[in-house]
């Protein structure tokens, strides 16, 4: 077992080496991150467009139930899928446990009510009679709330980037959908458990590094995000 000391130097020459299967893990935790994120975006931005200006039974509930997501942890979301895509379970035959169709089902999952929560607040801060501005110049509903997306368009980035945050990150529902198999569906965290379970800890402190690197880039970005935000009801006068 290696010391402290001399795994964390290990580790930064596996981050400086360009070691092939420490950024293995990483291209494939961002690849299927990303993808969960693409699929997330759509429904959740129109989720929360229709509950910020439709009117319709149900949408209290609705709100409710995303805003009740948001602190569902990530294990949850993961045995939930995980009983659906058992081979006994409804969806078994699909045969998608423990692959990475199965893994970004799960971070889908988990993304989708930050994005809507997020982006609904957002829409909730526009001015009503911007809506009714938009339809009295002529504009459809779908080209109304595109153009009011538009005007909070830094805090839905937010979102989306708090989201991609949360899914890159999560271990839990990763552990459970994918099963950690070396080359197919270990991502950063799973890597990260099995490597300091075993007392292997240059790779684990280096896939911490990069979780880190990244945390510090996404809060940097989102305190940009906010500050533009702040700053665009003055540009807009």
């Amino acid at each position: 077992m290696e010391s402290l000391n001399q795994a964390s130097l290990h580790a930064i020459e596996l981050l400086l080496s360009g070691d092939p299967a420490l950024w293995e893990i990483v291209g494939l935790s961002f690849r299927v991150s990303l993808t969960a994120l693409l699929i997330a975006i759509p429904p959740g931005l129109l989720l929360a467009a229709l509950l910020a200006f439709a009117r319709f039974p149900g949408r209290r509930l609705l709100l409710s139930l995303f805003h009740t997501l948001l602190a569902v942890p990530a294990v949850v979301v993961g045995l939930t899928l995980y009983l659906l895509l058992s081979r006994a379970g409804p969806l078994g035959e699909w045969r998608l446990l423990f692959t990475q169709s199965a893994m970004i089902a799960g971070q889908t999952m988990l993304a989708l009510p930050i994005i809507v929560s997020m982006a609904y607040s957002a829409l909730q801060e526009i001015d009503p009679r911007a809506w009714e501005t938009a339809r009295t110049l002529g504009h459809g509903p779908q080209h109304t709330a595109w153009v009011l997306m538009g005007e909070v368009r830094y805090v839905l980035l937010a979102a989306v980037i708090a989201a991609f945050g949360r899914i890159i990150a999560e271990v839990g529902a990763a552990m459970m959908l994918g099963g950690n198999i070396l080359g197919y569906t270990r991502n950063i965290t799973t890597a990260i458990a099995l490597e300091t379970s075993k007392g292997a800890y240059a790779q684990g402190i280096a896939l911490g590094l990069v979780l880190l690197i990244l945390a510090f880039a996404l809060n940097t970005t989102l305190h940009w995000m906010q500050g533009r935000s702040r700053l665009q009801p003055e540009l807009l006068t």
